[in-house]
């Protein structure tokens, strides 16, 4: 306990003090669903790891409890644990935070996948930091966040969970949530490491990518966030890479992880994985087995439930050595010590409710929602005038949800909610004046109310999330329930969802009732468009922007900000394009289907404006091994604007193929009306390096196309440089 020493001394020397046992359950944990009379009776006190008590106390007939109430139970728990161990050993309570802290009802952001089309790492830095701070006021001291899994296949249910295609954007928005995390003392532990879905989108399926690939993309947001030392846990994919399941895979978890990269933190199983690499994988025929072959392949903790009995048999029957043991507590304790948790085991309970959900927090969630929004299309109709809004007609189940998202929105069986936080429907009858006529209707009246409507707006209902893979991206139009897989939903909980009408019909039928309508999409990934896109007027991406998200976007409808947010992913004409993604590697022929060009419905990076934004003075300068990019952004009319200056490289000459394009530097420049803003935005080494055909990696050779503008398809100027010798040239 003397803080003067390191914290690898400080769990030396209590390694030296522990028995076997007691090593054995810093591997170990548990989970308890039920918080009553009977939990601390069943719950063993001498695990290292606790899904934290917090997660499950707002379903009983109690209802929602406060910041301070979940601190107090949390404290509770770490205080049985510390009076029962022979060492005062804490343990760590661990949680989920996804897009805010899942407690309970912590602030709530836009999910990943708008945070991501913000381009803001500044503005998720932010959020991050509040999301830590909740996460410490309660005592949550670990959480499976951030999703920092590449994806390729919109049709992966988890979409929504990430930041979407780039590999440059979901580092860097890795990084941001990472640091925000582990700055206040939580250990952050991005997932799924590493490359966890299949063709199809299929979750958790074999993964067929080379080592290439995997290094070229899929492993670099994890490799961004390790090197930085901002992420002291890992959690493995369910699925196996070159034939060994991720948990159970050395060569991920020793070689690369540790060897490689320096990872100095311990890594945990997604839950039940460990059970995953004998019974779904069979590469052994016993689950103690299998957790031995974990450990040994460098996973330490086996969650969500105890595994005391697994880890004894693996040890007595010399599965697992004594030096196996040692290294995996080692990495544990280290990490304990490492964030205070044996310093500052407690939260401050009487300021707990003073700490979350401040006005600061509401103020940020609705900063971060007015961001994310992206403007689709936009011919002329928006922004709606608000005096000029006699009747306003309301279609689409959307309407009348709070805009969260079902995915790790709120505690265990509850969803988010708050008295304070509204649905679309809710704030628009409190923006609009009170002379204006509010309806919300079926769409079996469609053709009575919306001619005779000023304005009508359609907000769209998507079946998706963790367990609900979908193998068609068109909104649903079918009459019937769609379930969780129960596999998949230990912690999200088993939601279901319903829609009663065709959508894609209802759209069509609305547009051509009233050209003077807009729609409002609601959802976690691309959707196919195509039935209705080009009779739309306009179309707002909206995702699932947060607990402000409502405010964000009817302020949006009617012109009190201009939108900047930007694709974080590409949106495909239909499905039969997926996977769909700009950074792909060059055909050897050419690319499209008989019926279709290949190319998408919208592109990575795309947002319209209500503003005519253009970038111009580009001025390329070298600086060392750096090329700065210099760049006036124009407001050309009105209002005040923001736009993302974007800046791809396409390789060529190179010692092997690389991609088309790749998104290799972007900043946000914000232009009053009729102004202009300088900004500058550097490329480096690491832009301009690659893997050999060795799969060294550095800045080999090559001659590159330099292209700046505001997506990847809108190229507005470009130049080019090559390098010679690791040195940057102008052609």
């Amino acid at each position: 306990m003397d803080t003067r020493l390191s914290p690898e001394e400080r769990a030396a020397l209590l390694l030296k003090e522990m028995t076997l046992q007691e090593k054995l359950y810093q591997l170990s944990s548990e989970m308890i669903f039920n918080i009553d009379d009977s939990y601390e009776k069943e719950r063993d006190p001498l695990h290292g790891h606790y899904r934290n008590p917090g997660h499950f106390m707002h379903y009983t007939e109690k209802g929602v409890q406060s910041p301070k109430a979940v601190a107090e139970r949390i404290n509770r728990d770490v205080k049985l644990s510390m009076s029962a161990s022979p060492h005062s050993v804490p343990p760590i309570e661990n949680g989920e935070a996804l897009h805010g802290a899942q407690w309970g009802m912590a602030t709530c952001f836009p999910q990943p996948i708008g945070l991501a089309s913000t381009f803001d790492t500044a503005l998720v830095a932010e959020c991050a930091d509040v999301i830590g701070k909740e996460l410490r006021a309660v005592g949550v001291r670990q959480v499976f966040a951030p999703v920092i899994n590449i994806v390729r296949d919109c049709r992966w249910g988890r979409t929504v969970e990430s930041f979407g295609e780039d590999v440059l954007l979901s580092s860097d928005m890795g990084y941001c949530i990472c640091k925000g995390l582990e700055d206040n003392r939580v250990i952050a532990t991005p997932k799924h490491f590493v490359d966890n879905y299949a063709d199809g989108g299929r979750d958790s399926n074999y993964a067929d990518n080379s080592e290439r690939t995997l290094r070229e993309v899929f492993l670099k947001p994890f490799e961004k966030c390790v090197k930085a030392g901002v992420a002291h846990s890992v959690m493995a994919a369910y699925n196996a890479w070159d034939g060994i399941p991720c948990s159970a895979n050395r060569k991920l978890l020793t070689d690369i992880l540790r060897n490689e990269w320096g990872f100095d933190g311990f890594a945990v199983s997604d839950y039940n994985g460990m059970h995953g690499v004998s019974e779904a994988h069979k590469l052994t025929d016993a689950d103690y087995k299998a957790q031995a072959m974990c450990i040994k392949a460098g996973l330490e903790v086996n969650l969500p439930f105890a595994s005391l009995d697994n880890l004894n048999r693996a040890c007595s029957e010399g599965y697992l050595t004594d030096k196996d043991i040692d290294n995996a507590v080692f990495n544990v304790l280290k990490t304990k010590f490492r964030f205070g948790i044996f310093d500052e085991p407690f939260a401050d309970s009487k300021k707990a409710n003073s700490l979350v959900r401040t006005k600061q927090a509401r103020e940020l969630a609705l900063k971060a929602a007015k961001e994310s929004l992206i403007l689709l299309k936009n011919d002329g109709v928006l922004p709606f005038d608000k005096n000029n809004a006699g009747k306003i007609a309301v279609f689409g189940k959307g309407a009348d949800i709070l805009p969260v998202g079902l995915n790790y929105s709120g505690p265990y069986k509850v969803n988010w909610k708050t008295d304070d936080a509204k649905t679309p429907l809710e704030y628009l009858k409190e923006y609009v004046s009170p002379e204006t006529e509010i309806i919300y209707a079926s769409e079996d009246d469609i053709e009575k109310i919306a001619p005779k409507s000023d304005i009508c707006l359609y907000f769209t209902t998507v079946i998706e999330g963790e367990g609900m893979d979908r193998c068609n991206i068109a909104l649903p139009d079918f009459t019937k329930k769609a379930k969780q897989k129960d596999e998949n939903a230990v912690i999200v909980g088993k939601f279901e969802a319903e829609v009663k009408e065709n959508q894609n019909n209802t759209i069509k039928r609305l547009l051509s009732c009233n050209r003077n309508t807009a729609v409002i999409l609601l959802n976690g990934s691309p959707l196919d468009m195509t039935y209705w896109i080009e009779d739309a007027s306009a179309v707002l991406e909206s995702w699932y922007p947060g607990e402000q998200g409502s405010e964000a976007i009817i302020k949006l409808l009617f012109g009190e900000y201009s939108p900047s947010g930007k694709l974080p992913i590409t949106i495909p004409k239909s499905v039969g394009q997926l996977p769909l993604y700009y950074s792909h590697k060059p055909s050897g022929r050419g690319y499209g289907y008989n019926d279709n060009d290949g190319k998408p419905l919208f592109p990575f990076g795309f947002g319209l404006s209500y503003a005519k934004l253009c970038i111009s003075d580009v001025k390329p300068h070298i600086e060392g091994n750096k090329l700065n990019i210099d760049v006036t952004v124009k407001n050309e009319g009105h209002p005040d604007a923001t736009e993302v200056v974007q800046i791809y490289i396409s390789g060529k000459n190179c010692l092997v193929v690389r991609p088309v394009k790749e998104l290799k530097a972007y900043k946000r420049a914000d232009v009053k009306t009729g102004g202009e803003a300088e900004i500058s935005l550097t490329l480096d080494e690491e832009a301009f390096s690659y893997y050999d055909t060795d799969l060294n990696f550095g800045m080999h050779d090559g001659d590159y196309d330099i292209m700046i503008g505001n997506s990847s398809e809108n190229i507005e100027h470009s130049f080019e440089v090559r390098i010679r010798n690791k040195k940057i040239q102008f052609v």
